[in-house]
């Protein structure tokens, strides 16, 4: 098959309400994640690894550091025929509204699509965190002759609850879907056939992999793209997948390996924090699928008479007499002398400051880039070019248990949030 059959489409997201404050000012495909990367660095990646080199990325909130990163990142040479490539929301003399769902986003940028005279289209997440080679995939799709496949992960009852649940038969072929099962609902009809796990994982069904949900990753047949769109639905999970799954031939592709939605805060937090552990559910040490990501060219980071264990320090950081656990640390990160970080992701900063800006900062009565002299964090997510100062307590006494939204900072879920610029005097106590 050749590689250029096959276009990847990446949906960028709407506001990206669930991952507030963290988009406030920028997409959610580029919200900064373990240490160093963003998170559209992960599916794009996926598409290089699987040798799929047409890539579109759908996008129409703060774009601006999106469109940056993507310019300063993905640079395919002339003989490649690759490309990515944002495509945000734009009035038209066909359509003058914004990406309604999913699938609207996909159907205004039809035009675009046929151009490349792709054969399959690969609809894939912004903002999900897995590995996958999506050629063998596409191979299966198109040696089944179905019209749309869906990949599928094998999950619990209990897991069943937030996700979309497929109901397919011994040959795979879907026939049934769920969205988001209540826990009081019998879904015994939807159970994974143990004909299909031996056939595709060899694995037999047992309490933890009985039922299938959707991963939002799906391979249409270009002309069947075409002729589903040719209505006024919005959303691919809620409308236009179950009404194709009566009419058409839809497969489901079974994987097994790691896979987390991270679009709350709560699981941005768990998941980053997760890559520190001794034994992270995700391995970022694969070599043969590797993440890319911008080129900083920063110095290996500086670490003097520290105490650091669990944890991911990025390049260009300088850390001095710091006790760090359980966090993650991102590039150009400064911590002063006597810091405590226990469970934080600290996203780091942009830039240097010079020391003339430090002696302004001085002069200003403001803190430095970074995590001041003394200062205690627990349980936090320290977002880019946030200026913490000396003394400050945050995250060590009680939290409130509801949601807060302040000028500098946030809570959700327990965790708080320090967003980006922001500028946290010393002995601040939060």
């Amino acid at each position: 098959m050749k590689k250029q059959e096959a276009l990847a489409i990446i949906l960028g997201g709407g506001k990206g309400t669930r991952l507030y404050p963290l988009t406030k000012d920028r997409a959610k495909p580029a919200v900064p994640f373990a240490g160093k990367y963003r998170l559209v660095d992960i599916p794009i990646s996926n598409c290089i690894n699987s040798d799929i080199m047409q890539i579109y990325l759908l996008t129409q909130f703060n774009s601006a550091s999106l469109h940056n990163h993507i310019n300063n990142t993905y640079k395919f040479d002339t003989f490649t025929q690759g490309f990515v490539e944002i495509l945000a929301a734009e009035q038209t003399y066909q359509s003058e509204t914004w990406y309604q769902g999913t699938a609207d986003a996909v159907r205004k940028n039809l035009i675009h699509f046929r151009d490349t005279k792709a054969k399959y289209y690969i609809i894939l997440s912004g903002d999900q965190l897995y590995s996958m080679d999506f050629h063998n995939m596409l191979k299966k799709h198109v040696e089944s002759g179905a019209e749309l496949t869906i990949a599928a992960k094998p999950i619990s009852r209990a897991q069943a609850t937030g996700l979309g649940i497929i109901g397919a038969n011994e040959n795979g072929q879907i026939t049934q879907f769920l969205e988001k099962p209540a826990d009081d609902l019998d879904i015994q009809e939807y159970k994974v056939p143990n004909s299909l796990m031996q056939s595709e994982l060899n694995k037999e069904v047992n309490g933890s992999n009985e039922y299938l949900a959707s991963m939002g990753i799906y391979i249409f047949n270009s002309k069947t793209m075409d002729e589903i769109l040719d209505n006024d639905l919005t959303d691919f999970g809620k409308e236009i997948i179950p009404d194709v799954i009566k009419t058409r031939k839809v497969n489901a592709y079974l994987f097994d390996g790691f896979w987390e939605d991270i679009g709350t805060i709560k699981a941005f937090f768990d998941t980053n924090l997760n890559l520190a552990s001794m034994t992270p559910e995700f391995n970022f040490y694969d070599e043969d699928m590797p993440i890319y990501t911008h080129r900083r060219h920063l110095p290996a980071t500086k670490v003097n008479f520290c105490n650091i264990s669990n944890s991911l320090t990025s390049e260009g950081s300088i850390i001095t007499n710091a006790y760090i656990v359980n966090s993650i640390i991102g590039v150009r990160t400064i911590i002063e002398s006597g810091a405590s970080l226990d469970g934080v992701y600290c996203m780091g900063s942009a830039f240097y400051e010079t020391v003339e800006d430090r002696a302004k900062n001085n002069k200003n009565g403001i803190p430095n880039i970074g995590i001041g002299r003394g200062t205690i964090i627990k349980r936090a997510i320290i977002d880019q070019n946030a200026r913490i100062g000396n003394g400050c307590r945050i995250g060590v006494d009680d939290i409130p248990r509801d949601d807060i939204d302040k000028e500098m900072y946030s809570i959700r879920d327990g965790i708080i949030v320090i967003r980006k610029n922001a500028i946290i005097p010393d002995n601040t106590v939060i």
